[in-house]
């Protein structure tokens, strides 16, 4: 499969993240085309025009709108990594592109604001809330996505939240929403993050709007908090993909004498989790949060546990190479004698790469839609 981009601003070459060999899928969609197009050949772009890109998945609007210095902001380290990544690829310096996370505050602003549709709508629910100060009636803000990614309820949070909509005819399956602010409107402060109260604990959750199964304590964690380990030789434990952090709080409750990492790609997940940890511990546990690619960062042989309930879906797209990728991580991080320990849905075919990875393996717990497997590292 091609790798190159080619758009009216020109021909770019553009990789996903995480890499994998024989990729089938591209860094880009037909909605990305479709916008960039629309902005060659309708709508004109003075050259100091300040542009805001909202959730690039894998850089395509930012290094091809790169002449422009916009600003992109993402709650994805993984994107952002990967906008760097594409920028030198094609050349560009890494300046020309301002990448902010989801939690930064904006300045000034924005001519033009662009926007990815994303898979969570809470996620742009606040999004939306936070641009508000930042448009004015002369902004044009543009909405982004694949017809199947675009449900009547885009519409109208943006009707709710911006002003009126009109919208583009589909091509390729892609559509483009253009909305215009409404000076009238009363904004609400962002719901997010919201809160509940752990189950028969007096633990209170918080959750930014990009953080899974963000109002209640889903099934899956659950059944992993009724299993997860107490050892008094893991000083060093890492909750892998930590979401709001739920795995390794109960870890640190149940393993007084270690410290505990939480690591994930959403730069709002470390937040709630960051959150959470100390509003159970306060400053009596030492914690550390990395925001970035799994395990990149971190020391061989630095961990005695690692807990892992990995995602399986990157945006839209389903599949395992996340996981994966988490699990031959893991391996390298692994003390000797150490574990990771993984829960997945029964459907999916964890086992078999742990037994290639680790060799000893064995099943924890199970029950009718998710197995607990845990890996030792013994060789």
């Amino acid at each position: 499969m091609s790798n190159r981009l080619i758009v009216a601003q020109g021909e770019f070459e553009l990789n996903r993240l995480p890499k994998r060999p024989r990729e089938l899928l591209r860094a880009w969609d037909a909605a990305d085309e479709y916008l960039l197009n629309t902005l060659a050949e309708e709508l004109t772009l003075p050259a100091a025009a300040r542009i805001l890109i909202v959730n690039d998945s894998f850089g395509a609007l930012a290094v091809a709108l790169s002449a422009f210095r916009p600003q992109a902001i993402s709650d994805s380290y993984l994107s952002q990594q990967a906008t760097r990544l594409n920028l030198a690829a094609n050349n560009l310096p890494e300046q020309s592109v301002s990448l902010l996370h989801s939690l930064e505050p904006l300045e000034g602003v924005f001519d033009r604001v662009l926007i990815k549709v994303p898979k969570t709508l809470a996620l742009l629910e606040d999004e939306l809330t936070r641009l508000h100060p930042h448009l004015t009636p002369s902004t044009q803000v543009i909405v982004a996505g694949m017809i199947k990614t675009l449900p009547p309820s885009v519409w109208k949070l943006l009707e709710r939240l911006v002003g009126p909509t009109t919208t583009s005819p589909a091509r390729k399956k892609a559509r483009l929403i253009f909305a215009s602010l409404d000076t009238g409107l009363i904004i609400p402060p962002s719901p997010y993050p919201v809160s509940y109260r752990l189950e028969n604990t007096d633990y209170l959750i918080s959750n930014h709007a990009n953080v899974f199964s963000r109002d209640s304590l889903d099934i899956g964690t659950r059944f992993f908090l009724q299993h997860l380990p107490s050892r008094s030789d893991a000083l060093d434990i890492i909750d892998l993909g930590c979401g709001n952090g739920l795995v390794g709080l109960i870890a640190a409750e149940r393993n007084q004498e270690a410290t505990v990492c939480f690591v994930d790609e959403s730069f709002m997940a470390v937040a709630s989790a960051r959150d959470n940890f100390y509003r159970v511990f306060k400053e009596q546990r030492a914690a550390t949060f990395c925001v970035g690619d799994g395990l990149m960062e971190l020391e061989p042989a630095s961990a005695d546990l690692i807990l892992c309930n990995p995602p399986f879906h990157q945006q839209n797209t389903v599949g395992d190479q996340i996981a994966v990728s988490l699990f031959k991580q893991s391996r390298r991080v692994l003390r000797q004698g150490g574990e990771l320990w993984v829960i997945g849905n029964r459907h999916l075919d964890y086992r078999s790469y742990l037994a290639r990875l680790f060799g000893a393996h064995s099943i924890v717990a199970s029950n009718s839609k998710f197995v607990i497997v845990k890996a030792a590292l013994t060789g």
